[in-house]
């Protein structure tokens, strides 16, 4: 790695910890670290929402996926639309009014304590998850590159996202977010550029070459057929639908991001700027992984048979050996970049999530305390709001170590995009079918509610073990794990709604 490129590397993640550092505030209290304040502007909450959206999954894995196959992926985008109009019509406001920073205040209010906890619990583990993923696809590029070790790479990184997290807060992770997603755009059109104009005959021999491949048209957006075994156009188009409605209206890294807005039209503004920005920046890197493989089906440059085999890497090996000094160090910050805004999303929103579901409910029974407290002893006060915070401080260290546990699990796997799509369809748990109950007119049971989540999960995990254990019968995509388990909750809870009609007993 030349000196520029390691130097503009190191100047940049260094910046972006110290940047994060500085939203330090000696005396905050744990609710000014989880909201913000309630003082950021739209435009840079939207920022921050469309960052959170392109991690290190997008910047290497959706090149990686157009580079091995075709634009199939893309599918997922197109449904963010429809999940940002509900987002600001309805979930927006809905939250803003709730009083309650955690998504899952309001299950609990429904259908009891259980609900919460189910919910919180699935989100959780879809943030470790995905914490992992982009942590791995952040060692990507420094192993190919310099050979670092990649269990070293994670760990160091991580340790940097957590400082800055812990330090500064959601106002520092939102700040930071926005600032980097403006980094990760230009890097990505420069590449693009750089990657086209590099063609023997001109740009235009990028588009001939990938849309008539051996392997069939790169552009093709996948079969319209209504095969739910393989990952169709459909499938996916379903998948988006559902994941991003999910994401919008009971994951709480948006939740938590409607309340950082200054205003309610902000906060509106903030969920279609974000979303609706992601979609030509989707296909930017889309394209960039059709231009991938043109630029070496011409033979301008060699493509090792290991780094081939490994779609993954080849955006990071182009990077290394096909951009001059000083874009290729600008490209591995635009990495970096991406990576580091969605994992300290998910460090943040995880601990504020610890804090409020399980700390403050369980532990110190948070409410009738802080209005005793306030009331008699403002000193009691103030040490109870100096216990919150260490706890919520403390609760992003240990998310970010578990999620850079999973990074080192995960270096053994294929295609990231395929693990990480698959494991988010698990884990959500179809909590979009238990929020979807709590939020139509009828009054749904308790009880009712309860079975369907049973019913919903068994669903899911027969969904992603069938193929697994060869168990009997039809074997579904994994995607659709979201779209079926969701869809029982749903269903299974109104329906037994009216068999018991009876007092709730849950």
């Amino acid at each position: 790695m030349h000196l520029i490129d390691f130097v503009i590397f190191i100047v940049f993640t260094l910046g972006v910890v110290v940047f994060g550092c500085s939203f330090f505030k000696k005396g905050s209290s744990a609710d000014e670290f989880t909201s913000a304040g309630h003082s950021i502007p739209g435009w840079v909450v939207g920022m921050s929402i469309f960052a959170t959206y392109v991690s290190s999954i997008s910047y290497i894995g959706y090149p990686g996926k157009a580079f091995a196959a075709d634009w199939n992926a893309f599918v997922f985008s197109l449904s963010i639309p429809i999940a940002s109009y509900f987002a600001a019509k309805y979930f927006v406001p809905f939250y803003r009014h709730s009083g309650s920073v955690s998504a899952y205040t309001f299950l609990e209010e429904k259908f009891g304590a259980w609900a919460r906890l189910y919910a919180s619990a699935c989100y959780l583990l879809t943030q470790i998850a995905r914490m992992g993923s982009i942590l791995y696809l952040l060692a990507v590029p420094m192993y190919i590159l310099m050979g670092w070790d990649m269990h070293t790479v994670i760990i160091l990184t991580s340790i940097g996202i957590i400082i800055y997290s812990m330090m500064g807060g959601l106002k520092a992770v939102i700040w930071a977010d926005a600032i980097q997603g403006i980094i990760l755009i230009g890097g990505a059109l420069l590449c693009l550029a750089i990657l086209m104009f590099s063609m023997p005959e001109g740009p235009m021999q990028t588009f001939e070459l990938a849309a008539n491949s051996s392997m069939g048209n790169k552009f093709s957006l996948g079969a319209f057929s209504s095969d739910l075994t393989t990952s169709t156009f459909w499938v996916c188009l379903i998948y988006g639908i559902f994941i991003n409605l999910q994401n919008y209206g009971i994951d709480q890294n948006y939740v938590q991001r409607y309340h950082a807005a200054k205003t309610d039209k902000d906060a509106k503004f903030s969920a279609l700027f974000g979303g609706y920005l992601f979609i030509p920046v989707s296909a930017l890197f889309f394209l960039i992984g059709s231009a991938l493989y043109s630029y070496y089906q011409t033979g301008v440059a060699p493509l090792p048979a290991e780094i081939q085999a490994k779609p993954d890497y080849v955006f990071p090996y182009f990077i290394v050996n096909g951009l001059p000094v000083g874009l290729r160090g600008l490209l591995i910050a635009s990495i970096f970049a991406a990576g580091m805004s969605t994992v300290s999303t998910s460090v943040t929103s995880a601990a504020t999530i610890i804090l409020t579901d399980y700390v403050r409910p369980f532990f110190l029974k948070a409410r009738n305390m802080t209005d005793r407290l306030r009331h008699h002893d403002p000193t009691d006060h103030h040490k109870h709001q100096k216990l919150e915070l260490a706890i919520v401080r403390l609760s992003s260290f240990g998310v970010g170590m578990l999620g850079a546990c999973v990074a080192i699990a995960m270096l053994s796997v294929e295609s990231i995009i395929d693990a990480w799509w698959t494991l988010s369809s698990i884990f959500s748990g179809g909590m979009l079918g238990l929020f979807l109950l709590g939020c139509i007119p009828q009054k749904i049971n308790r009880l009712a509610a309860f079975l369907g989540c049973v019913a919903g999960i068994i669903v899911i995990a027969w969904i992603s073990l069938a193929e697994l254990w060869h168990l009997p019968g039809i074997h579904l995509h994994p995607y659709l794990a979201i779209v079926l388990g969701t869809t029982t909750i749903f269903l299974i809870g109104f329906l037994m709604t009216y068999l018991f009609k009876t007092k709730n007993i849950l």
